[in-house]
């Protein structure tokens, strides 16, 4: 009971107490995130969509997704992460409705487009007020708490979903409305502005850190980390969009399809607070390694599955990946951001989830469509084995910009790091999440 007792002191003792709104304003979102996880059921058997329009809705998604989480990186770092916040969460409850209730393609497609916008315009901001208010030395078990709140609501939403929509799938349209509306009430009462703490005084018509663009865009240790997220998030977004067509054609349910979904959330929520210990002091290229070989492992197993148990144990296999992926990863970004631009840092971070969600439901699609299901599936284990090689390599340059910018403990122009053949630690992504990206945030 002691141990017990000890574990869970050293995994939740001493965070802030806004981390602990945040987190709280998480777990209910994601309790109510519905949507995204069965949109592609929603559009091609209750709209009657075709698999290539029900891909291009979920692309407009994600590209509105690119667009927010641009201009909430902005406003983010201009305007504060609170209003940011609040804006963005009222909209997405807003537009939530909205798409539950348009009929012809053009008008889901235009809900789609600005659901992603609103939706992802919040996640710059909510990153950065997370490592605003959580020292660094209790980041990675900050995130990992947060990941699993992300993913217990995901666990809870798959099934809960899955029973909602026999009853109607306007009904996962409003609940996850009514969610979001939730998670912004937790902030407008309890959670004030966090930006002045460590990025200076928010002023009216303050100007934007001098050549934050220009900064990022030369930013090659950054840009490589944010490149490789990209290639992953292609991988592990096919379980929104071709994983429920693919089980779809082995004849299963859209609550098999839930249920099976939902083994996701269950093993993080079981496993994922044991993970910090189990990385710690480990090298971060070589856990980021490890976890890209193990999820393109399991989605290309997904090539083999016919059945529900077997779709399952890939679904399982490529659920460890993540988890290993997932907490580093976020540390990772937070180390690499200079105070003064940490939401652009976030909003290019986040850039790459929205990029992947615009083009991995077109790209599945197209790669299913012409060369077949078997070849779709494989060519994430190609992916993922290629990522694993690149983040060896990529490994040492990151963990000196890192050092770097901890060094000097204020905002610093990036340099060219001169590569050698020597791995060591470094991060990626996952999740959304993260997120991982998940829907409903």
């Amino acid at each position: 009971m002691r141990t017990v007792q000890g574990w869970f002191r050293d995994t939740t003792g001493g965070l802030p107490r806004t981390f602990w709104y945040l987190w709280t304003g998480t777990l209910i979102n994601r309790l109510g995130s519905f949507v995204l996880v069965f949109l592609a059921i929603y559009l091609t058997q209750a709209r009657g969509f075709s698999a290539s329009q029900a891909g291009l809705v979920i692309g407009l998604w994600g590209v509105g997704g690119a667009v927010g989480t641009t201009i909430g990186g902005t406003l983010t770092d201009r305007w504060g992460r609170r209003p940011t916040l609040l804006t963005a969460h009222l909209g997405a409850a807003t537009m939530m409705v909205a798409l539950g209730l348009a009929r012809p393609l053009w008008a889901v497609a235009l809900g789609a487009l600005l659901l992603g916008t609103f939706a992802e315009a919040a996640r710059p901001a909510f990153g950065a007020m997370m490592v605003d208010v959580v020292p660094e030395k209790d980041r990675l078990r900050a995130f990992s708490l947060n990941y699993w709140a992300i993913n217990l609501g995901f666990a809870c939403a798959a099934v809960l979903a899955g029973v909602a929509a026999q009853a109607g799938y306007l009904l996962l349209f409003l609940v996850d409305a009514a969610t979001t509306l939730v998670t912004a009430l937790i902030i407008f009462t309890r959670v004030g502005e966090t930006r002045s703490a460590h990025a200076g005084p928010v002023s009216k018509g303050a100007a934007a850190p001098a050549g934050a663009l220009r900064t990022i865009l030369t930013d090659r240790v950054f840009l490589g980390f944010v490149a490789l997220n990209l290639f992953g998030a292609l991988v592990f977004l096919q379980h929104i969009s071709m994983l429920p067509i693919a089980m779809g054609d082995s004849g299963l349910s859209p609550a098999t399809y839930g249920s099976v979904i939902a083994l996701n959330g269950v093993l993080i929520v079981v496993g994922q607070l044991f993970v910090p210990k189990l990385i710690k002091g480990r090298s971060r290229s070589h856990v980021l390694a490890l976890a890209a070989l193990v999820m393109g492992a399991g989605f290309g197993l997904t090539a083999f599955a016919d059945t529900a148990w077997l779709y399952g144990l890939t679904v399982l296999i490529w659920t460890v990946g993540e988890m290993l992926n997932s907490p580093s990863n976020a540390t990772l970004i937070a180390e690499l951001s200079p105070a003064a631009l940490r939401g652009r840092y976030q909003g290019a971070f986040s850039l790459s989830w929205q990029l992947a969600g615009a083009t991995a439901p077109v790209l599945g699609g197209l790669v299913r469509e012409h060369a077949g299901n078997t070849t779709l599936w494989l060519s994430c284990a190609v992916i993922g084995a290629v990522m694993a090689v690149a983040h060896l390599v990529s490994g040492p340059g990151r963990e000196r910009r890192a050092a770097r910018l901890r060094t000097a403990g204020t905002p610093v122009t990036p340099v060219t790091v001169v590569r050698t053949p020597v791995p060591e630690a470094a991060e990626a992504a996952a999740t959304a999440p993260a997120e991982p990206v998940r829907a409903g945030s």
